[in-house]
Protein backbone atom coordinates (compact mmCIF):
# COMPACT_ATOMS: atom_id res chain seq x y z
CA UNK A 1 0.00 0.00 0.00
CA UNK A 2 1.12 3.90 -0.56
CA UNK A 3 1.07 6.54 1.55
CA UNK A 4 -0.29 9.60 0.62
CA UNK A 5 2.96 11.65 0.11
CA UNK A 6 4.79 8.58 -1.96
CA UNK A 7 1.52 9.20 -4.16
CA UNK A 8 1.96 13.10 -4.04
CA UNK A 9 6.01 12.49 -5.31
CA UNK A 10 4.68 9.97 -7.71
CA UNK A 11 2.47 12.85 -9.45
CA UNK A 12 4.65 14.84 -8.92
CA UNK A 13 7.76 12.79 -11.01
CA UNK A 14 5.05 11.39 -13.74
CA UNK A 15 4.57 15.35 -14.33
CA UNK A 16 0.37 15.37 -13.46
CA UNK A 17 -1.41 18.15 -13.49
CA UNK A 18 -4.68 16.95 -13.37
CA UNK A 19 -6.68 14.24 -11.42
CA UNK A 20 -10.16 12.24 -12.47
CA UNK A 21 -11.51 11.48 -9.10
CA UNK A 22 -14.10 8.24 -10.22
CA UNK A 23 -16.86 6.19 -8.69
CA UNK A 24 -19.55 3.88 -10.53
CA UNK A 25 -23.15 4.56 -10.58
CA UNK A 26 -25.29 1.50 -10.23
CA UNK A 27 -25.44 0.74 -14.12
CA UNK A 28 -21.34 0.24 -13.85
CA UNK A 29 -20.83 3.60 -15.93
CA UNK A 30 -17.50 5.75 -14.82
CA UNK A 31 -18.71 9.19 -13.21
CA UNK A 32 -15.99 11.84 -12.76
CA UNK A 33 -14.71 15.14 -11.57
CA UNK A 34 -11.38 16.33 -12.87
CA UNK A 35 -9.57 18.62 -10.41
CA UNK A 36 -6.53 20.78 -10.36
CA UNK A 37 -3.39 18.01 -8.57
CA UNK A 38 -2.99 20.77 -5.85
CA UNK A 39 -6.58 19.60 -4.46
CA UNK A 40 -5.21 16.39 -4.24
CA UNK A 41 -5.38 16.54 -0.31
CA UNK A 42 -8.88 17.57 -0.14
CA UNK A 43 -9.89 14.84 -2.46
CA UNK A 44 -7.83 12.36 -0.34
CA UNK A 45 -10.10 13.91 2.61
CA UNK A 46 -13.35 15.38 2.26
CA UNK A 47 -13.93 14.24 -1.23
CA UNK A 48 -14.84 15.41 -4.43
CA UNK A 49 -18.66 16.53 -4.35
CA UNK A 50 -21.51 15.23 -6.31
CA UNK A 51 -25.47 15.33 -6.79
CA UNK A 52 -26.61 11.93 -6.20
CA UNK A 53 -29.67 11.84 -7.95
CA UNK A 54 -28.37 13.20 -11.30
CA UNK A 55 -26.68 9.62 -11.46
CA UNK A 56 -28.42 6.06 -11.76
CA UNK A 57 -29.24 3.85 -8.85
CA UNK A 58 -27.63 5.84 -5.61
CA UNK A 59 -29.95 6.09 -3.76
CA UNK A 60 -30.55 9.85 -3.56
CA UNK A 61 -32.98 12.16 -4.45
CA UNK A 62 -32.49 16.00 -5.76
CA UNK A 63 -33.42 17.06 -1.65
CA UNK A 64 -30.13 14.59 -0.81
CA UNK A 65 -27.34 15.98 0.76
CA UNK A 66 -24.35 16.03 -0.86
CA UNK A 67 -22.16 12.71 -2.03
CA UNK A 68 -18.36 13.12 -1.45
CA UNK A 69 -16.34 10.79 -3.59
CA UNK A 70 -12.68 10.29 -1.64
CA UNK A 71 -10.07 8.67 -3.82
CA UNK A 72 -8.26 5.94 -2.48
CA UNK A 73 -4.55 6.59 -3.19
CA UNK A 74 -3.60 3.00 -3.85
CA UNK A 75 -5.74 3.38 -7.52
CA UNK A 76 -3.41 6.01 -8.88
CA UNK A 77 -3.67 5.42 -12.76
CA UNK A 78 -1.81 7.77 -15.17
CA UNK A 79 -3.66 8.42 -18.02
CA UNK A 80 -1.81 6.71 -21.40
CA UNK A 81 -4.26 9.34 -23.47
CA UNK A 82 -3.70 12.41 -21.69
CA UNK A 83 -0.39 12.58 -20.18
CA UNK A 84 -0.94 15.17 -17.56
CA UNK A 85 -3.65 13.84 -16.20
CA UNK A 86 -4.23 10.79 -13.37
CA UNK A 87 -7.29 8.47 -11.70
CA UNK A 88 -8.26 7.44 -9.02
CA UNK A 89 -10.90 5.23 -8.24
CA UNK A 90 -13.02 6.47 -5.19
CA UNK A 91 -15.81 5.73 -2.63
CA UNK A 92 -18.68 7.60 -1.51
CA UNK A 93 -19.30 9.52 1.61
CA UNK A 94 -22.23 11.31 2.18
CA UNK A 95 -22.06 13.50 6.01
CA UNK A 96 -18.84 12.48 6.87
CA UNK A 97 -20.22 8.87 6.83
CA UNK A 98 -19.04 6.12 4.71
CA UNK A 99 -22.24 5.57 2.06
CA UNK A 100 -23.30 1.93 1.67
CA UNK A 101 -25.25 2.88 -1.95
CA UNK A 102 -21.77 3.06 -3.30
CA UNK A 103 -21.16 -0.45 -4.99
CA UNK A 104 -17.50 -0.38 -4.51
CA UNK A 105 -18.08 -0.16 -0.40
CA UNK A 106 -20.43 -2.37 -0.35
CA UNK A 107 -18.12 -4.66 -2.48
CA UNK A 108 -15.28 -3.92 0.20
CA UNK A 109 -17.91 -4.98 2.78
CA UNK A 110 -18.40 -8.57 1.39
CA UNK A 111 -14.95 -8.64 0.68
CA UNK A 112 -13.91 -8.32 4.62
CA UNK A 113 -16.46 -10.81 5.39
CA UNK A 114 -14.93 -13.30 3.06
CA UNK A 115 -11.47 -12.33 4.71
CA UNK A 116 -12.57 -12.60 8.22
CA UNK A 117 -13.45 -16.74 7.24
CA UNK A 118 -9.72 -16.76 6.19
CA UNK A 119 -10.02 -15.92 2.50
CA UNK A 120 -9.06 -13.52 -0.26
CA UNK A 121 -10.69 -13.68 -3.60
CA UNK A 122 -8.51 -13.53 -7.08
CA UNK A 123 -10.27 -13.04 -10.16
CA UNK A 124 -9.28 -12.10 -13.73
CA UNK A 125 -11.33 -11.04 -16.80
CA UNK A 126 -11.88 -11.36 -19.99
CA UNK A 127 -13.65 -8.12 -21.19
CA UNK A 128 -14.48 -8.35 -25.41
CA UNK A 129 -15.95 -5.61 -26.94
CA UNK A 130 -16.57 -4.44 -30.24
CA UNK A 131 -15.08 -1.73 -32.38
CA UNK A 132 -18.12 -0.35 -34.24
CA UNK A 133 -18.95 2.91 -37.10
CA UNK A 134 -22.44 4.55 -37.10
CA UNK A 135 -24.14 4.92 -40.51
CA UNK A 136 -25.97 8.29 -41.61
CA UNK A 137 -29.16 6.16 -40.55
CA UNK A 138 -27.95 6.02 -37.05
CA UNK A 139 -27.23 2.28 -37.51
CA UNK A 140 -24.07 0.50 -36.57
CA UNK A 141 -21.91 -2.17 -38.38
CA UNK A 142 -18.56 -3.29 -37.31
CA UNK A 143 -15.69 -1.19 -37.71
CA UNK A 144 -13.75 -2.50 -40.71
CA UNK A 145 -11.34 0.03 -42.47
CA UNK A 146 -9.95 -2.48 -45.17
CA UNK A 147 -13.07 -4.10 -45.67
CA UNK A 148 -11.82 -7.55 -44.98
CA UNK A 149 -13.57 -8.22 -41.71
CA UNK A 150 -16.19 -10.31 -42.95
CA UNK A 151 -15.53 -13.86 -42.29
CA UNK A 152 -18.35 -15.91 -41.13
CA UNK A 153 -15.33 -17.37 -38.49
CA UNK A 154 -13.45 -14.47 -38.10
CA UNK A 155 -12.08 -15.58 -34.65
CA UNK A 156 -8.07 -15.14 -34.35
CA UNK A 157 -8.17 -14.55 -38.48
CA UNK A 158 -4.82 -12.43 -39.33
CA UNK A 159 -6.28 -10.36 -41.94
CA UNK A 160 -9.73 -9.07 -39.89
CA UNK A 161 -7.35 -8.47 -36.94
CA UNK A 162 -4.61 -6.85 -38.95
CA UNK A 163 -6.32 -3.51 -39.45
CA UNK A 164 -7.30 -3.16 -35.46
CA UNK A 165 -3.53 -4.15 -35.19
CA UNK A 166 -2.48 -0.46 -34.05
CA UNK A 167 -5.36 0.08 -31.63
CA UNK A 168 -4.94 -3.42 -29.87
CA UNK A 169 -0.86 -2.63 -29.59
CA UNK A 170 -1.36 0.88 -28.32
CA UNK A 171 -4.20 -0.65 -25.82
CA UNK A 172 -1.15 -3.12 -24.41
CA UNK A 173 1.64 -0.84 -24.70
CA UNK A 174 -0.85 1.41 -22.19
CA UNK A 175 -2.23 -1.03 -19.70
CA UNK A 176 1.37 -2.83 -19.57
CA UNK A 177 3.00 0.62 -19.06
CA UNK A 178 0.26 0.36 -15.78
CA UNK A 179 1.57 -3.04 -14.66
CA UNK A 180 -1.52 -4.90 -15.46
CA UNK A 181 0.22 -7.32 -17.57
CA UNK A 182 -1.71 -8.14 -20.70
CA UNK A 183 -0.39 -11.15 -22.17
CA UNK A 184 -2.08 -11.59 -25.01
CA UNK A 185 -4.81 -9.94 -27.36
CA UNK A 186 -7.23 -11.76 -30.08
CA UNK A 187 -9.92 -11.11 -32.72
CA UNK A 188 -13.03 -13.15 -31.37
CA UNK A 189 -15.77 -14.72 -32.71
CA UNK A 190 -17.59 -11.54 -34.12
CA UNK A 191 -17.04 -9.39 -37.14
CA UNK A 192 -15.27 -6.65 -35.19
CA UNK A 193 -14.77 -7.73 -31.90
CA UNK A 194 -11.38 -7.94 -30.09
CA UNK A 195 -10.46 -9.48 -26.78
CA UNK A 196 -7.51 -7.93 -24.39
CA UNK A 197 -6.60 -10.67 -21.36
CA UNK A 198 -4.14 -9.53 -18.58
CA UNK A 199 -3.03 -10.78 -15.31
CA UNK A 200 -5.36 -11.89 -12.73
CA UNK A 201 -5.60 -9.75 -9.23
CA UNK A 202 -7.15 -9.83 -5.81
CA UNK A 203 -10.92 -8.84 -6.83
CA UNK A 204 -10.97 -5.10 -5.64
CA UNK A 205 -8.10 -4.33 -7.70
CA UNK A 206 -9.71 -6.28 -10.79
CA UNK A 207 -12.87 -4.83 -10.40
CA UNK A 208 -10.90 -0.93 -10.63
CA UNK A 209 -9.27 -2.27 -13.53
CA UNK A 210 -12.30 -3.61 -15.38
CA UNK A 211 -13.36 0.04 -15.34
CA UNK A 212 -10.41 1.82 -16.32
CA UNK A 213 -10.59 -0.49 -19.14
CA UNK A 214 -13.94 0.49 -20.52
CA UNK A 215 -12.56 4.38 -20.16
CA UNK A 216 -9.43 3.60 -22.18
CA UNK A 217 -11.27 1.56 -24.84
CA UNK A 218 -13.32 4.64 -25.21
CA UNK A 219 -11.12 7.02 -25.81
CA UNK A 220 -7.80 5.08 -27.75
CA UNK A 221 -10.61 3.38 -30.40
CA UNK A 222 -12.01 7.30 -31.07
CA UNK A 223 -8.35 7.80 -32.39
CA UNK A 224 -8.17 5.05 -35.13
CA UNK A 225 -12.33 6.07 -36.31
CA UNK A 226 -14.13 3.74 -34.09
CA UNK A 227 -16.70 3.52 -31.14
CA UNK A 228 -15.68 1.27 -28.91
CA UNK A 229 -18.37 -0.41 -26.95
CA UNK A 230 -19.11 -3.20 -24.33
CA UNK A 231 -22.73 -3.59 -24.72
CA UNK A 232 -23.07 -7.39 -24.81
CA UNK A 233 -25.20 -8.06 -28.29
CA UNK A 234 -25.43 -5.23 -30.94
CA UNK A 235 -25.47 -7.43 -33.80
CA UNK A 236 -28.22 -10.03 -33.50
CA UNK A 237 -26.84 -12.09 -36.08
CA UNK A 238 -23.35 -12.29 -34.43
CA UNK A 239 -21.92 -13.63 -31.23
CA UNK A 240 -22.01 -11.79 -28.45
CA UNK A 241 -19.45 -10.26 -25.52
CA UNK A 242 -19.23 -11.46 -22.33
CA UNK A 243 -16.92 -10.82 -19.12
CA UNK A 244 -15.69 -14.11 -18.43
CA UNK A 245 -14.94 -14.36 -14.76
CA UNK A 246 -12.12 -16.76 -13.60
CA UNK A 247 -11.65 -17.22 -10.05
CA UNK A 248 -10.22 -19.06 -6.99
CA UNK A 249 -10.18 -18.44 -3.77
CA UNK A 250 -6.45 -18.15 -1.64
CA UNK A 251 -5.66 -18.58 2.10
CA UNK A 252 -6.04 -15.26 3.62
CA UNK A 253 -2.18 -16.02 5.52
CA UNK A 254 -0.57 -17.75 3.18
CA UNK A 255 -1.84 -17.24 -0.10
CA UNK A 256 -2.33 -19.97 -1.38
CA UNK A 257 -5.44 -21.50 -3.38
CA UNK A 258 -7.06 -23.34 -1.98
CA UNK A 259 -9.82 -24.95 -4.91
CA UNK A 260 -6.73 -27.50 -6.27
CA UNK A 261 -6.69 -31.01 -5.19
CA UNK A 262 -4.72 -33.21 -7.18
CA UNK A 263 -6.41 -36.26 -5.56
CA UNK A 264 -9.72 -35.05 -6.56
CA UNK A 265 -12.39 -38.37 -7.60
CA UNK A 266 -14.35 -36.45 -9.68
CA UNK A 267 -11.23 -35.97 -11.90
CA UNK A 268 -11.17 -32.25 -12.22
CA UNK A 269 -8.48 -31.48 -9.76
CA UNK A 270 -10.79 -29.35 -7.59
CA UNK A 271 -11.15 -29.44 -3.52
CA UNK A 272 -14.26 -30.36 -1.61
CA UNK A 273 -14.08 -26.50 -0.62
CA UNK A 274 -14.12 -25.63 -4.20
CA UNK A 275 -17.03 -28.11 -5.17
CA UNK A 276 -18.81 -26.32 -2.39
CA UNK A 277 -18.31 -22.84 -4.02
CA UNK A 278 -19.31 -23.77 -6.99
CA UNK A 279 -22.41 -25.58 -5.80
CA UNK A 280 -23.28 -22.12 -4.09
CA UNK A 281 -22.94 -20.43 -6.96
CA UNK A 282 -25.21 -23.12 -8.96
CA UNK A 283 -27.68 -22.87 -6.60
CA UNK A 284 -27.93 -19.20 -6.45
CA UNK A 285 -27.14 -19.47 -10.78
CA UNK A 286 -30.42 -18.32 -11.56
CA UNK A 287 -31.16 -14.93 -8.98
CA UNK A 288 -26.97 -14.24 -10.11
CA UNK A 289 -28.02 -13.81 -13.62
CA UNK A 290 -29.62 -10.70 -12.86
CA UNK A 291 -26.44 -8.80 -11.46
CA UNK A 292 -23.94 -10.27 -13.46
CA UNK A 293 -26.58 -10.10 -16.73
CA UNK A 294 -28.33 -6.19 -15.67
CA UNK A 295 -29.46 -5.27 -19.10
CA UNK A 296 -32.42 -6.03 -21.46
CA UNK A 297 -29.63 -6.60 -23.91
CA UNK A 298 -27.77 -9.40 -22.27
CA UNK A 299 -30.43 -11.98 -22.61
CA UNK A 300 -30.05 -11.56 -26.31
CA UNK A 301 -26.47 -13.13 -25.42
CA UNK A 302 -27.68 -16.02 -23.31
CA UNK A 303 -29.97 -18.44 -25.50
CA UNK A 304 -31.08 -21.91 -25.77
CA UNK A 305 -29.59 -23.73 -28.44
CA UNK A 306 -25.72 -23.49 -29.92
CA UNK A 307 -26.85 -20.19 -31.55
CA UNK A 308 -26.98 -21.53 -35.13
CA UNK A 309 -29.90 -18.73 -36.19
CA UNK A 310 -28.06 -16.08 -33.77
CA UNK A 311 -24.36 -15.85 -35.00
CA UNK A 312 -22.62 -15.96 -38.29
CA UNK A 313 -20.01 -18.23 -37.08
CA UNK A 314 -22.59 -21.18 -35.90
CA UNK A 315 -22.30 -20.80 -32.36
CA UNK A 316 -22.53 -18.33 -29.20
CA UNK A 317 -20.14 -19.38 -27.06
CA UNK A 318 -22.32 -18.60 -24.13
CA UNK A 319 -23.88 -21.38 -21.93
CA UNK A 320 -28.03 -21.79 -21.35
CA UNK A 321 -27.94 -24.37 -18.68
CA UNK A 322 -27.09 -24.10 -14.73
CA UNK A 323 -24.11 -26.42 -15.21
CA UNK A 324 -20.25 -27.04 -14.71
CA UNK A 325 -17.85 -29.56 -16.17
CA UNK A 326 -14.67 -29.87 -17.25
CA UNK A 327 -12.26 -27.51 -19.65
CA UNK A 328 -15.53 -27.65 -22.01
CA UNK A 329 -17.00 -23.75 -23.52
CA UNK A 330 -20.67 -25.14 -23.24
CA UNK A 331 -20.80 -24.93 -19.57
CA UNK A 332 -21.79 -22.67 -17.24
CA UNK A 333 -19.09 -23.32 -15.33
CA UNK A 334 -15.87 -24.87 -16.82
CA UNK A 335 -12.66 -25.91 -14.95
CA UNK A 336 -10.07 -24.11 -17.11
CA UNK A 337 -7.41 -26.29 -14.82
CA UNK A 338 -6.99 -27.43 -11.44
CA UNK A 339 -8.79 -25.26 -8.67
CA UNK A 340 -9.23 -22.81 -11.51
CA UNK A 341 -13.09 -21.96 -12.59
CA UNK A 342 -14.09 -19.61 -15.60
CA UNK A 343 -17.94 -18.42 -15.34
CA UNK A 344 -18.64 -17.39 -19.13
CA UNK A 345 -22.73 -16.40 -18.05
CA UNK A 346 -21.49 -13.14 -16.81
CA UNK A 347 -22.20 -10.39 -19.76
CA UNK A 348 -19.74 -7.40 -20.81
CA UNK A 349 -22.27 -5.10 -19.47
CA UNK A 350 -21.86 -5.79 -15.77
CA UNK A 351 -21.26 -3.61 -13.02
CA UNK A 352 -17.85 -5.60 -11.62
CA UNK A 353 -18.44 -4.39 -8.24
CA UNK A 354 -22.24 -5.63 -7.90
CA UNK A 355 -21.76 -8.26 -10.31
CA UNK A 356 -18.67 -9.77 -8.18
CA UNK A 357 -19.90 -9.30 -4.75
CA UNK A 358 -23.26 -10.68 -5.87
CA UNK A 359 -20.91 -14.11 -6.88
CA UNK A 360 -18.96 -14.14 -3.97
CA UNK A 361 -21.26 -14.66 -1.79
CA UNK A 362 -23.35 -17.45 -3.96
CA UNK A 363 -19.77 -18.99 -3.42
CA UNK A 364 -19.62 -18.78 0.30
CA UNK A 365 -23.11 -19.34 0.85
CA UNK A 366 -22.46 -22.66 -0.53
CA UNK A 367 -19.19 -23.58 1.26
CA UNK A 368 -21.32 -22.15 4.45
CA UNK A 369 -24.19 -24.74 3.61
CA UNK A 370 -21.51 -27.66 1.83
CA UNK A 371 -23.45 -26.86 -1.33
CA UNK A 372 -22.92 -29.94 -3.59
CA UNK A 373 -22.66 -29.19 -7.26
CA UNK A 374 -23.01 -32.62 -8.35
CA UNK A 375 -21.16 -34.80 -10.82
CA UNK A 376 -19.60 -32.51 -13.71
CA UNK A 377 -21.70 -32.85 -17.05
CA UNK A 378 -19.64 -33.99 -19.87
CA UNK A 379 -19.91 -33.64 -23.28
CA UNK A 380 -21.42 -30.72 -25.99
CA UNK A 381 -24.41 -29.27 -24.31
CA UNK A 382 -25.16 -27.50 -27.47
CA UNK A 383 -26.03 -30.91 -28.78
CA UNK A 384 -28.33 -32.39 -26.04
CA UNK A 385 -32.27 -32.40 -26.66
CA UNK A 386 -34.05 -29.79 -24.34
CA UNK A 387 -36.00 -33.03 -23.08
CA UNK A 388 -33.11 -35.26 -21.58
CA UNK A 389 -32.08 -31.46 -19.81
CA UNK A 390 -35.42 -30.84 -18.01
CA UNK A 391 -35.43 -34.91 -17.64
CA UNK A 392 -32.36 -34.41 -15.64
CA UNK A 393 -33.58 -31.50 -13.42
CA UNK A 394 -31.01 -29.26 -14.94
CA UNK A 395 -32.37 -25.47 -14.80
CA UNK A 396 -31.81 -23.46 -17.62
CA UNK A 397 -30.70 -19.56 -17.11
CA UNK A 398 -33.28 -17.20 -17.34
CA UNK A 399 -34.23 -16.20 -20.54
CA UNK A 400 -35.13 -12.58 -20.18
CA UNK A 401 -34.03 -9.48 -17.06
CA UNK A 402 -37.71 -10.03 -16.46
CA UNK A 403 -37.32 -13.18 -15.50
CA UNK A 404 -34.13 -13.47 -13.77
CA UNK A 405 -35.40 -10.37 -11.27
CA UNK A 406 -38.25 -12.81 -10.44
CA UNK A 407 -35.31 -15.00 -9.24
CA UNK A 408 -34.00 -12.17 -7.38
CA UNK A 409 -36.64 -11.00 -5.41
CA UNK A 410 -36.76 -14.04 -4.03
CA UNK A 411 -33.03 -14.79 -3.52
CA UNK A 412 -32.30 -13.24 -0.11
CA UNK A 413 -28.46 -14.79 0.02
CA UNK A 414 -27.65 -12.43 -3.50
CA UNK A 415 -30.05 -9.27 -1.81
CA UNK A 416 -27.75 -8.76 1.07
CA UNK A 417 -24.59 -9.04 -1.47
CA UNK A 418 -25.96 -5.72 -2.29
CA UNK A 419 -26.84 -4.67 0.94
CA UNK A 420 -29.05 -1.13 0.61
CA UNK A 421 -28.22 -1.24 -3.27
CA UNK A 422 -31.18 -4.28 -3.53
CA UNK A 423 -33.91 -2.55 -3.98
CA UNK A 424 -33.13 0.17 -5.81
CA UNK A 425 -31.41 -1.95 -8.37
CA UNK A 426 -34.41 -3.79 -8.54
CA UNK A 427 -36.85 -1.28 -8.85
CA UNK A 428 -34.24 -0.04 -11.56
CA UNK A 429 -34.29 -2.83 -13.90
CA UNK A 430 -37.80 -3.52 -13.20
CA UNK A 431 -38.30 0.30 -15.02
CA UNK A 432 -36.30 -0.88 -17.55
CA UNK A 433 -37.92 -3.90 -18.63
CA UNK A 434 -41.26 -2.31 -18.37
CA UNK A 435 -40.13 0.50 -20.83
CA UNK A 436 -38.20 -1.94 -23.43
CA UNK A 437 -41.61 -4.11 -22.65
CA UNK A 438 -43.49 -1.20 -23.82
CA UNK A 439 -41.46 -0.19 -27.31
CA UNK A 440 -42.95 -1.08 -30.98
CA UNK A 441 -39.84 -2.64 -32.56
CA UNK A 442 -39.22 -2.19 -36.26
CA UNK A 443 -38.97 -6.27 -36.85
CA UNK A 444 -42.59 -6.35 -35.62
CA UNK A 445 -43.62 -3.76 -38.11
CA UNK A 446 -41.85 -5.44 -40.33
CA UNK A 447 -43.43 -9.41 -39.43
CA UNK A 448 -47.21 -7.55 -38.49
CA UNK A 449 -48.39 -4.77 -40.27
CA UNK A 450 -49.62 -5.90 -42.93
CA UNK A 451 -49.82 -9.60 -41.23
CA UNK A 452 -53.94 -9.57 -40.73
Amino acid sequence: MRTREEVKQQMAEDEIEFILVQFVDATGAAKVKMIPVSSFDDAVDEGAGFAGAAVWGVGQGPHSHDMLARVDVDTYTPIPWQPNTARFASDLFVDGESYPNCARTNFKRVLADTHEQGFIFNVGMEPEHFLVTRNEDGSIQPWDPDGVDSLSKPCYDFRSMAPAMAYLQELTTSLNGLGWGVYQCDHEDANGQFEVNFDYADALTTADRIIFFKMATSQIAKKYGAIATHMPKPFSDRTGSGLHVHYHLADAETGSGVFGDENDPRGLGCSELGYHFIGGVLHHARALAAVTCPTVNCYKRLQLGSGLYSSRSGFTWTPAFVTYGDNNRTQMIRTAGPGHFEDRTVSAAANPYLALAAYLAAGMDGIANKIDPGDPNLGNMYERPLEEIRARGIRILPQSLWEALAELRGDEVIKSALGVIADDFIEMKTREWETYDQQVTSWELDEYLTYF
